[in-house]
């Protein structure tokens, strides 16, 4: 039955039919209509089940409030599940289904839940799904997967077929929400020459002002907002932004705003959603206020729904929810709905008003309409069972409720007053206070968000901020349930939360059973925690729990407001960063010329790393071998720009950055380098490289490859957040500049051969110095710093000529047989050194004292992160496990990782060990296998044989030897 109304609908245009589905049933609606308004308007006022008991639902409210009308939105490529039918506009073609019932909507076999109520009150799941606890992993669990979720998730195969965006932008003031006083602010700022981004979360301006007709400065609404977003548009330094919701407010004057560009035109050749990232000075929260429901038995029938809702769909989109629709209420608005239903011809079988008198003008108007007033009654309960056939009305404060009429009618408007939407102000700390008379919460003007310099930075303004415009109505009566004295069948059939199936008696249950913290009752009942995140049922869940717990709502308080104000989209989210983008692939500048050389890649973080150049026949581990024996023998060339490159400057650097290390950094003279290791406070050992001082204030701090990242993060936590004070900044330029190794006996003779203005020779060029210059007529920064043992230089170009440095590099060394060696036989060579390798020899739980690593800890420091980590107990104890060398007996290789075993099981039932290995290779210098490991009390240990585990359940036998297998005295790096 079509409750389209004949006439009327001030956005919808009648010339422009569109035809849509709803569970595969082919409906007619208009451009301009919601999805709500079409179906509404084609008559269809069931679209869904409840959670838990699948009870039949229907839409309850006009906009992102609505916590019942939730669809499966298109197909294929754009499904999109849990879409609100409230706030999403029709287009041609648009195909919505109905969720969470089987086998249908208006046949659910899960509704047999609704009748076994009794055995599933609040709190059921956490006193039912925990003993016997072996049932968890095969009963519970199976059977909460398949009902847990409302829609279903898009299947995994298929991509989404539209594409986001995100925008920055930077504004003096931005106004969130455009309705009257979000435009008059908007207004304001902009004639002020404040830069002004306004945004409305609508396709439309002007909120509830135009639809109830009110008169603005002398002009009817409607003519006043046109006009000011007119003139706003038209000014320069405004952005005037529709379809766009501010869904967070963070720290600093920070705010997320998610714009919906084509959802009403899916294909378009636009995106389909954009995330604004906004800097403003001033955020202006013009957000206004939502209606309340009404606690009754039924309130959750289809053909329920707020008052305001009603006059909505009446006057934006003609369209009436019945043809006989009775209105309840505690306050003077809801006759404006009466007043607009009569207007079109709907009847109104009567305005149940809790209060004694209704005395206001509105009331006035309305009985002279003809329209019934009942005072001081209730609904005592709603008729029906998929649609509304009648009320049944009670006295209010009667006690048990008895009914003294039933009205008949196919549809109930419900006003329970009105709550400031505060989420804005909320989100970064501003405070509320609870006004009486309105009975909502309102920001509190004295304890704003504060900025970093102490100020507000946010302001609520219109209704938002209280101001609800109820100058000559009559006050309101708080009400909260109906009838007053409810018994507990009717508070157990009265609706707080219709999408997840809270009732008025499951609150009073938690409070009964001691969830005295709203917080508490949220997550034991799930009040709130449905889609709608509590817009329609918070106030009324905390006044029912206040009541229950004999205490008035301020000392019950809210729950917290968290960003999103409503969902937004993980496309919005994610942006571009998707598919090859996702995680975007990192490449030095040499990339292409290892891939054209048949490199074979490792993943390093982000990082495509070399592992080796296998040639024509050749295995890696030949490869690997080959690589090494020509490094050591002559020289080798490592791309090593995936370093970690960060510059550390500022006065207060080298107080900082001996904060950071073990060791002393402040010390370094300018032109030296020094071996650092960070530690976090735990003591535990994070990161190592090399540290150069560039001048007096500036050092470069190398990490490792898949620590950069990290590390910076880290330093700019401890200066953002400990010592915000210290004059300090760090610059990550690890991709700024390509860094290649030139290592061997020859390493010298080949940049030498490039020609240059620095003089390379051991005497000007000692071990872990540093020079600037040219070389090959490149500018060029040289370290000369091993992490082979061999003779090594790390060359350092800008990146746009790392390539061709490393070509040059490859020419002048072809008469060596200079080969480039990749990050395995960097491991090997590293190994045979015994140097550690964050990662390999760390792993969370390792200081440096248990890797021989003392030496780089300063005795002289005071303080520095994770000194007192070192000195706990446990970190001191002779009994830890320490870093030693192993060569198995019969010259094989060990597994990684492998264990080595003792006698019994430990607390845990797991096999007792004494150690493990750490790194392990073939050593083709030594020619046998070797190994690093950590073992209990290893350097006590020298010469002793322990028993490893191998793969096939065996043990190998290895001894203990000092983990620096290659050149102990550091002859080769030193020559």
């Amino acid at each position: 039955m079509s409750h389209r109304l004949g006439t009327g609908g001030r956005l919808i245009d009648r010339a422009r039919p569109m035809d849509f589905t709803f569970n595969g049933k082919t409906m007619r609606g208009y451009a301009g209509d919601t999805l709500a308004a079409a179906l509404l308007g084609a008559g269809q006022t069931l679209v869904g089940r409840s959670f838990k008991y699948h009870r039949p639902r229907g839409i309850m409210a006009s906009g992102a409030e609505e916590p019942n009308a939730l669809v499966g939105l298109g197909e294929g490529q754009r499904y999109e599940p849990n879409q609100r039918v409230t706030t999403t506009e029709l287009f041609p073609g648009l195909k919505a289904t109905s969720q969470n019932h089987w086998p249908s909507l208006e046949f659910d076999v899960g509704a047999i839940n609704a009748k076994l109520w009794r055995f599933f009150p609040a709190g059921f799941y956490y006193k039912t799904f925990i003993a016997p606890r072996p049932f968890w992993k095969h009963l519970y669990e199976p059977i909460i997967r398949r009902s847990a979720g409302l829609g279903r998730a898009p299947d995994a195969e298929t991509h989404d077929a539209d594409r986001y965006e995100q925008i920055y932008a930077f504004c003096d003031v931005l106004v969130a929400g455009g309705g009257i006083a979000g435009l008059k602010a908007a207004r304001e700022a902009a004639e002020a020459g404040k830069r002004v981004i306004l945004t409305e979360q609508n396709a439309h301006f002007g909120g509830r002002a135009v639809v109830d007709g009110i008169e603005v400065d002398g002009q009817a609404a409607g003519a006043w907002v046109s006009a000011q977003v007119a003139a706003l548009s038209a000014m320069a330094n405004v952005t005037v932004l529709a379809r766009t919701m501010v869904s967070g407010v963070y720290d600093h004057g920070y705010a997320l705003a998610y714009q919906r560009i084509a959802d009403h035109t899916p294909g378009a050749e636009k995106p389909r959603h954009r995330l604004w990232r906004i800097r403003a000075g001033q955020i202006v929260a013009a957000t206004g206020a939502i209606e309340r429901p009404l606690s009754f038995a039924g309130n959750d029938l289809p053909g329920v729904m707020l008052a305001s809702a009603v006059r909505d769909y009446v006057v934006n989109w003609a369209v009436s929810p019945g043809k006989a629709v009775a209105v309840v209420t505690n306050n003077d608005d809801a006759y404006r709905t009466a007043l607009a239903l009569h207007s079109v011809g709907v009847k109104v079988p009567a305005v149940i008003d809790a209060r004694r008198e209704a005395t206001g003008d509105l009331p006035a108007r309305a009985r002279a309409a003809g329209i019934r007033v009942i005072e001081d009654a209730a609904v005592r309960h709603v008729e029906g069972g998929k649609a509304v056939t009648g009320v049944a009305i009670c006295r209010f404060n009667s006690d048990g409720g008895a009914v003294i009429e039933t009205l008949a009618c196919d549809a109930l408007a419900m006003s329970g007053g009105w709550s400031p939407v505060v989420h804005l102000w909320s989100h970064c700390g501003g405070k509320l206070l609870w006004n009486e008379a309105g009975a909502f919460f309102r920001p509190d003007p004295q304890r704003p968000p504060l900025g970093a310099d102490g100020k507000g930075f946010v302001t609520c303004v219109g209704a938002a901020n209280g101001d609800l415009g109820t100058e000559g109505e009559a006050p309101m009566l708080p009400v909260w349930l109906m009838p007053a004295q409810a018994s507990y069948d009717l508070r157990a059939k009265a609706w707080l939360d219709p999408q997840n199936d809270v009732k008025v008696s499951d609150v009073q249950l938690a409070a009964q059973e001691g969830y005295a913290s709203v917080e508490h009752t949220k997550r034991y009942t799930t009040l709130g925690m449905a889609t709608d995140q509590g817009k329609l049922s918070n106030i009324n869940g905390l006044a029912i729990l206040s009541d229950a717990l004999g205490q008035p709502i301020p000392q019950t308080g809210t729950t917290t407001f968290r960003p999103p104000y409503t969902p937004i989209s993980l496309g919005a989210i994610a942006g571009e960063a998707r598919g090859g983008i996702f995680q975007p692939l990192r490449k030095t500048p040499m990339y292409d010329w290892h891939l054209a050389r048949g490199a074979h890649w490792e993943p390093v973080g982000h990082w495509r790393r070399p592992y080796c150049y296998p040639q024509a026949g050749e295995s890696h581990a030949q490869a690997v071998n080959r690589e090494i024996t020509q490094t050591r023998k002559a020289v080798g060339i490592l791309d090593a720009s995936t370093l970690g490159k960060l510059v550390v400057k500022g006065p207060d650097a080298g107080r900082f950055l001996d904060m950071l290390y073990t060791n002393v950094m402040s010390s370094l003279k300018v032109g030296k380098c020094r071996y650092g290791l960070m530690c976090n406070e735990n003591g535990f050992l994070s990161d190592d490289g090399v540290v150069a001082r560039l001048s007096e204030d500036t050092w470069l701090c190398h990490t490792t490859s898949g620590g950069a990242d990290r590390i910076h993060g880290w330093m700019e936590d401890w200066l953002q957040c400990e010592w915000w004070d210290w004059k300090v900044h760090v610059v990550n330029l690890t991709e700024q500049f390509a860094q290649i190794a030139v290592v061997g006996p020859k390493a010298r003779t080949v940049l030498e051969k490039l020609g240059g203005d620095m003089d390379l020779s051991a005497e000007a060029f000692p071990f872990m110095d540093w020079k600037e210059g040219h070389l090959g007529g490149i500018p060029a920064r040289i370290f000369r710093i091993s992490f082979s043992g061999e003779l090594s230089y790390e060359v350092a170009v800008p990146a746009g000529q790392g390539l061709a440095l490393w070509e040059r590099l490859m020419e002048a060394g072809a008469e060596f047989g200079v080969a480039p060696y990749g990050t395995e036989a960097l491991h090997v060579m590293r190994a045979e050194k015994g140097f550690i390798m964050i990662g390999d020899e760390t792993d969370g739980t390792v200081i440096p004292q248990d890797l021989g690593l003392s030496w780089a800890i300063s005795k002289k420091k005071s303080d520095f992160l994770g000194k007192r980590g070192m000195e706990r107990e446990a970190m001191v104890s002779a009994d830890r496990w320490q870093l030693v060398g192993l060569e198995t007996l019969d010259g094989s290789v060990l597994p990684d990782g492998a264990l080595a075993p003792l006698p019994g099981k430990n607390d845990n039932g797991q096999q007792e060990t004494q150690g493990r290995v750490t790194s392990t290779y073939y050593s083709p210098t030594l020619g046998k296998g070797i190994a690093m490991a950590l073992l209990h009390k290893g350097p006590e240990r020298m010469g002793e044989t322990v028993e490893f585990q191998n793969a096939s359940g065996g043990t190998v036998a290895a001894r203990v030897v000092d983990p620096c297998f290659y050149d102990k005295a550091g002859e080769k790096q030193n020559v």
